[in-house]
């Protein structure tokens, strides 16, 4: 019996690769989160977004675009994180549609706590394997697919690259 030449083909292999480094990675990186920082992965992504963009707010939906959660789902992430005094949500007085999530002075200080213990985690277990030129390659090569499958999710400051 023949084996089917597609079965070989190396972009199998390359999204393989990709799809297990990050899993890998992610599993990694969220255990040493929670040990070392008490923050779950989700909680400490949306905190970093957060964080991270203007007014250190933004639109829930926006948010959950960049998470990549659905929009029941981003509204129990962000409860949560109310109920921990992280986040606040504020409603848009022009759109009742419209709900913005609101870093807090405890959540900002939450993160920036968080944030040198994961640049930590991250240099050990992704970056201390590249040099500075792979790095960037890297970046340059994710923002292609990411701005490819997901064209809304780029960040204000990050226009998508084409």
């Amino acid at each position: 019996m023949e084996t089917d030449p597609a079965l070989a083909d190396e972009r199998l292999t390359r999204a393989g690769l990709l799809f297990e480094a990050a899993a890998g990675l992610q599993a990694t990186l969220e255990r040493r989160l929670a040990e070392e920082c008490g923050l779950s992965g989700q909680s400490f992504e949306l905190l970093l977004r957060l964080a991270r963009s203007p007014d250190q707010r933004l639109r829930m939906c926006d948010l959950a675009e960049q998470v990549v959660m659905s929009p029941s789902g981003i509204t129990r992430a962000i409860d949560r994180l109310v109920d921990a005094g992280l986040v606040t949500r504020e409603h848009c007085p022009d759109d009742r549609r419209v709900a913005w999530a609101q870093l807090t002075p405890d959540g900002l200080a939450r993160v920036e706590a968080a944030v040198p213990v994961h640049l930590d985690h991250l240099q050990e277990h992704l970056f201390a394997s590249l040099d500075a030129a792979e790095q960037a390659q890297l970046e340059t090569m994710l923002r292609a697919v990411r701005d490819r499958v997901r064209p809304g999710a780029a960040s204000p400051g990050h226009p998508p690259t084409r």
